[in-house]
């Protein structure tokens, strides 16, 4: 009996397969709104007033409300709601800012500090 040799098109398809299982788990997708500030040329366009925000009832006893804030997307300020954190000992949350750079603006974001 003679052994079976793979054909060009079997092996062609096998390491086709393979790539495609390698690459099944590389996801590429842009981090959502609000997850980073803006970090290019200062923008040109003040930020808008904050908006009034209804705060609802926190999750737990403690807990820290971080307020809203306008975020620079897409060429344009973009609202990016408040939300609730648990507490972290040993930090302090700094609020969310816009600062003045020459004629323009630069965003910087909110983040917790150590104390």
């Amino acid at each position: 009996m003679k052994p079976i040799r793979p054909t060009r098109t079997f092996a062609v398809a096998t390491a086709a397969a393979a790539l495609s299982l390698t690459l099944a788990g590389c996801v590429v997708a842009p981090a959502p709104y609000g997850t980073y500030g803006y970090y290019g040329e200062p923008v040109a366009v003040a930020p808008p007033p904050p908006q009034v925000e209804y705060v609802p009832a926190a999750p737990a006893p403690g807990w820290l409300w971080i307020g809203g804030y306008w975020g620079w997307r897409v060429n344009r300020h973009v609202w990016i709601g408040g939300h609730w954190e648990a507490p972290r000992p040993g930090y302090q949350w700094r609020p969310h800012e816009w600062r003045r750079d020459g004629p323009g603006w630069r965003e910087r974001p909110g983040g917790w500090e150590r104390r």
